[in-house]
């Protein structure tokens, strides 16, 4: 996990700035192809396309995650979901294209399905590398240690062996 730590904020600044960089080449390559007063109105229409598509697709994802939660399932998807609705809406509320193709992606419910596969993707190999990491190998499980032990329900309870023909109660004998 230190490991992970050590290179994660370097990398998310550079994929600020290489996204930054891209945005402003982008914004000044439309804005000289078809004006900067179409480029601007563009903007401010994906905005509010944004903040529209946030109010309603939240109130979906939040309904779901609390219907969920209701029926006692685990929530995992409507999470998922709810993350990506979120990270949707403030990507197209952002001025720029390149940001708004993703806030798109995450906000669409025909496309957010795709999205939250490659994000359990991506969360399913960083989790197996920061297991690997930790004790050299691909996981926690697997350290070739073994320890016999038994479940006990109650630790207050007088230990008992399982009822067999020979003790039919499940007594301890003597």
């Amino acid at each position: 996990m230190i490991g992970i730590k050590r290179w994660a904020l370097p990398v998310l600044v550079a994929c600020f700035i290489v996204v930054s960089v891209i945005e402003v080449w982008l914004l000044t390559w439309v804005g000289t192809r078809i004006g900067i007063p179409w480029t601007i109105a563009i903007l401010i229409a994906e905005a509010v396309l944004g903040a529209w598509l946030l109010q309603r697709e939240g109130r979906k994802a939040w309904a779901a995650l609390w219907d969920a939660l209701s029926l006692g399932r685990m929530p995992s998807g409507q999470l998922a979901d709810a993350a990506l609705v979120l990270v949707g809406g403030i990507l197209l509320i952002l001025p720029g294209f390149l940001t708004d193709v993703f806030g798109l992606i995450f906000l669409v419910p025909a496309t957010r399905p795709y999205a939250r596969r490659v994000l359990g993707v991506f969360l399913a190999r960083q989790s197996a590398m920061s297991s690997g990491s930790r004790n050299g190998s691909t996981s926690a499980f697997h350290t070739g240690t073994v320890i016999d032990g038994e479940t006990v329900d109650d630790p207050g309870a007088p230990a008992t062996k399982p009822p067999t023909a020979t003790n039919p109660q499940g007594e301890l004998p003597g």
